[in-house]
């Protein structure tokens, strides 16, 4: 697998090549890029890149001064577009909402900015909404001395990765526990992959600061796809809407039957309107 050494350290990640348009994918928390193996399969002719970033499934932990706050994995991701040099890419965000961050006005570094072609959000964080009212008990777990520790150990449990209390809330499908381990098994072994994690989970600036940050997307004009869902106990029904008001050129597709993890409960449909999009936008597949 690729590594790219960033300001913060390692990042691995997945390059599917080609010479088609450029797609960039985000992850949830904690994910990694396998959180799209049923998506990018069906989205042929795209050159797809799915870097793991460091939210707490990565494999090589940060440096320890890293900034892991919700805009510096924002910065992040900037970064990761100029080391590759890669032009009018498209952001694909789900669960994960910081990415948008990258094009706000006066935030990012205007060169990592000006590298975004589109936005794809997919049933992801949003305005206020950062961590997810439900998750929020996670977090103030991490908070705690022992906290991490515990949290990865309950990971092990069936409990946490299915039953709907807790993380099984994702989705309306089961995710299969060899994804899960994935996810999960680089904070069980490794203290500072759980630093970092604790690092990002702890990381979100006040509300106000978040609806500053939100306000300064109006400027962004290039495609933005919104793509939400019927069923999600993590993002707001009505924040779909508000982020197609907020984008001067955008679009809202709603997909029934499936929690914020749509690309695991709906990836037929999900990939059958990215490619809608993207190839209304001028991104034909090559």
């Amino acid at each position: 697998m690729p590594r790219v050494e960033l300001s913060a350290g390692p990042i691995d990640y997945t390059d599917t090549g080609g010479a088609g348009p450029v797609l960039v994918f985000g992850h949830g928390f904690p994910m990694s890029r396998t959180q799209w193996r049923k998506v990018v399969p069906l989205l042929d002719g795209y050159r797809c890149l799915l870097p793991t970033l460091p939210l707490g499934a990565h494999l090589a932990p940060m440096r320890p001064d890293a900034d892991l706050s919700q805009f510096g994995v924002a910065r992040l991701l900037g970064e990761f577009l100029a080391a590759l040099d890669l032009h009018e890419a498209t952001i694909v965000l789900n669960d994960w909402g910081g990415g948008q961050f990258l094009v706000a006005d006066g935030l990012a570094p205007a060169e990592h900015a000006a590298r975004v072609g589109r936005l794809a959000l997919v049933a992801c964080e949003a305005f206020d909404n950062f961590p997810p009212k439900p998750a929020r008990p996670v977090v103030n777990l991490l908070r705690l001395p022992g906290g991490p520790w515990l949290h990865a150990q309950a990971t092990r449990t069936s409990f946490y990765r299915h039953a709907k209390a807790a993380y099984g809330a994702m989705c309306e499908s089961r995710v299969p526990d060899d994804i899960l381990e994935g996810w999960f098994a680089p904070a069980l072994r490794d203290k500072e992959i759980r630093r970092d994690m604790v690092k990002f989970a702890t990381g979100t600036p006040p509300r106000r600061v978040l609806l500053e940050w939100t306000e300064r997307l109006r400027s962004f004009d290039r495609p933005v796809l919104v793509v939400w869902t019927g069923k999600d106990r993590m993002m707001p029904a009505d924040h779909g809407r508000r982020l197609v008001d907020l984008f001067p050129d955008s679009r809202l597709v709603e997909i029934p039957d499936s929690g914020t993890l749509i690309p695991e409960d709906q990836p037929e449909r999900l990939a059958k309107e990215l490619t809608a999009f993207l190839t209304e936008t001028g991104a034909v597949p090559g």
